[in-house]
């Protein structure tokens, strides 16, 4: 080995249970990049109202996609490192961890060091940068790091959602969806509350209607830009006309504002409209998680069809195709700056 990669995902429960379920919540939501307030208001939000309130529901979602090899996150996160891993061979060393739960950066990252790798590589599976995902999983690598004694080589690739690579597994994966026909296309990213983009993504450069629809070097590190310009550039690989398709966010949580439009509201316009049959593309996840598996083809389906809708079709997450291997394999050779 003389170079080691290290991916990490979000995370997940351990199991469905209420208690796991639990424990997940307040570790995820007291992370000050997720819930950026005060660390006592933080607290009393977190611990107080927010997972008392929800955690029994999240419960139930998890168990209604669980399977028999456990989280689906976690089982193809654990697939696309296996891949990865046969695809780079072995001057490579490839694992994987969780920004929250298990197993954790600090029991991955510490023994991968001890190995003394000549490279170490930091590859967030998330495709657009946002300081509640990208930078949390960095300001914990550095947290660890702290007490190591030697350092590799360090990089850590903040951000590919416009890479070539991607953009051409995209095209792999949703080819064969495309070729049926459909009214509408759509766009459905994880959504962010409306102040973190003004606060660290634009240098302050949004105005009240948000400048996220073209990317620049005043927004090029603000997550809905990032989100408009990869929609933007799917649709031209894939062929689809600009008025065929929009872009949502979703999974929004509290009553601050959020990104909008959002998804669930998006679809029922669509469906009261007469476009009755849509495809969605979830491009914040590259792995089927909750938010795909459960919110969009679940929950968000069955509004969809109670509006009038006739036929969603989800487009899968990149997983572990091996069309995402190798561009993930290009994206560590040859990151983006």
């Amino acid at each position: 080995m003389t170079t080691a990669v290290l991916l990490i995902n979000l995370g997940t429960p351990q199991s469905p249970k209420p208690n796991d379920v639990y424990r997940y919540l307040i570790e995820f939501l007291n992370d000050e990049r997720v819930i950026d307030v005060p660390w006592l208001f933080r607290q009393f939000l977190v611990r107080g109202i927010i997972v008392p309130n929800r955690y029994k529901a999240s419960a139930a979602s998890y168990r209604a996609i669980w399977t028999s090899e456990g989280s689906p996150l976690m089982h193809l996160s654990q697939q696309l490192k296996a891949g990865l891993q046969s695809y780079l061979g072995n001057r490579y060393r490839v694992e994987l961890a969780m920004r929250y739960q298990e197993p954790s950066i600090e029991n991955i990252l510490l023994p991968l060091l001890e190995k003394r790798p000549n490279h170490l590589i930091i590859v967030p599976l998330f495709p657009q940068y946002a300081s509640a995902t990208t930078g949390s999983v960095y300001q914990k690598v550095m947290e660890v790091m702290r007490t190591a004694q030697v350092f590799p080589h360090l990089s850590f690739i903040s951000h590919y959602f416009n890479h070539p690579a991607l953009v051409e597994a995209y095209k792999v994966i949703a080819t064969p969806y495309l070729e049926k026909p459909y009214d509408h296309v759509l766009f459905s990213f994880h959504g962010l509350p409306k102040k973190q983009l003004k606060e660290k993504g634009c240098q302050n450069s949004c105005s009240k209607n948000l400048c996220c629809y073209t990317l620049s070097d005043k927004n090029k590190f603000c997550y809905s830009a990032q989100c408009y310009n990869m929609a933007q550039r799917l649709a031209e690989t894939l062929q689809i006309p600009e008025a065929n398709y929009s872009v949502s966010f979703q999974s929004r949580l509290g009553k601050d504002p959020w990104l909008e439009p959002f998804t669930n509201e998006k679809l029922l316009s669509l469906a009261k409209s007469g476009q009755k049959r849509v495809l969605i593309f979830c491009p914040s996840f590259v792995s089927d998680c909750l938010e795909t598996i459960f919110e969009i083809d679940k929950e968000c389906r069955e509004e969809f069809i109670l509006a009038g809708g006739e036929h969603l079709e989800v487009v899968p997450s990149l997983n572990a195709h091996p069309a995402w291997i190798k561009a993930l394999a290009e994206i560590i050779h040859q990151p983006q700056v």
